[in-house]
């Protein structure tokens, strides 16, 4: 059973940054696409940022990009999401995933395993 674990969440203010770390109990994570995705409170779960297995390629969403760094370190098997300039929009739930297969993804429909999720909370 993979099981990933999220850490790094928390409250602060209005441009403030912080670092979530999402470490996968995977034999190797190297051969696996880890991905983020956020889900605000009564709303759909939206798709952040993912990265291949090697860790070269990485994709963001819109609302995200130049704001938010996603990265890999697979000797420890854990995906990082940077988050700078955070906004009140940025408040939801996050939720690292990883899937079975190298290459980039952007729907949750695609990812195989999930974490429990870290709370991130931006005032104003």
């Amino acid at each position: 059973q993979v099981q990933l674990v999220e850490s790094g969440g928390g409250l602060l203010q209005a441009g403030g940054s912080l670092r979530l770390s999402c470490t996968a109990s995977l034999r190797s994570s190297s051969f696996y696409a880890m991905g983020w995705f956020r889900q605000p409170l009564l709303k759909e779960l939206d798709f952040v940022a993912t990265i291949n297995s090697s860790g070269y390629n990485t994709y963001y969403a819109d609302s995200v990009k130049g704001r938010f760094t996603i990265s890999k370190d697979n000797a420890k098997n854990t995906v990082y999401l940077q988050m700078n300039t955070l906004s009140p929009g940025d408040t939801a739930v996050y939720y690292c995933a990883a899937r079975q297969a190298g290459e980039i993804a952007t729907a949750p429909s695609q990812y195989h395993y999930w974490g429990q999720g870290t709370q991130v909370a931006v005032s104003s």
